[in-house]
């Protein structure tokens, strides 16, 4: 007996031939899908954005703390030095010999001049320290725009998912809508607005 092959076809079979016969593919299922990779490629590079602002943004932090650390330590020793003054000062009014006043008189005069030096060492810190902090809030302002941008990504593309899965064509000016929204969000973190 010869060996016929017997074929019973199913739903899915079905759908296949008529896909090829009158389609060839899928065109909406492949046009969000090229449009998802697309997306997430878009996201992906703001998140990777994102986070070098953030990285950059906490480097700048770091170093207004250690300018401000510095500034203080400069403060304090112009205080030390202040001190040191008083002392000599209160030595030059109570010297019984002359000598001795001149002395703490010179020690006065090189404790002004060593404090304007400290004093014009620390306010050039506390400047550097406001620097380093502005330029932080300034990478934390393009950081929030990457990230929103990012954020909108990932939505359109949960959108474009649920437009594929429900074939609903109304969604995809959903997915369109929403991307524009974070193509517009990279903008303004491009242009540093």
């Amino acid at each position: 007996m010869p060996h016929e092959h017997f074929h019973v076809h199913g739903p899915h079979d079905h759908h296949l031939e008529h896909a090829a016969e009158h389609e060839g593919a899928d065109s909406f299922a492949g046009r969000m899908a090229v449009t998802t990779a697309i997306l997430a490629t878009l996201g992906a590079i703001m998140s990777f954005a994102g986070g070098d602002t953030i990285a950059k943004a906490q480097l700048y932090k770091n170093n207004a703390a250690i300018a401000k650390t510095q500034a203080n330590d400069q403060w304090a020793y112009y205080q030390a030095k202040g001190s040191k003054q008083n002392l000599a000062e209160l030595g030059a009014i109570l010297s019984a010999k002359p000598e001795q006043a001149e002395k703490f008189q010179a020690d006065v005069e090189k404790y002004k001049k060593q404090k304007d030096d400290i004093k014009a060492e620390a306010d050039k810190l506390e400047e550097q320290s406001k620097q380093w902090n502005e330029r932080s809030d300034e990478e934390m302002h393009h950081h929030h725009r990457w990230a929103l941008g990012g954020t909108a990504m990932q939505i359109s593309i949960a959108l474009a998912a649920i437009a594929v899965l429900t074939r609903r064509q109304w969604l995809v000016f959903g997915v369109f809508g929403v991307a524009a929204v974070g193509v517009a969000f990279m903008g303004l973190a491009l242009a540093g607005i």
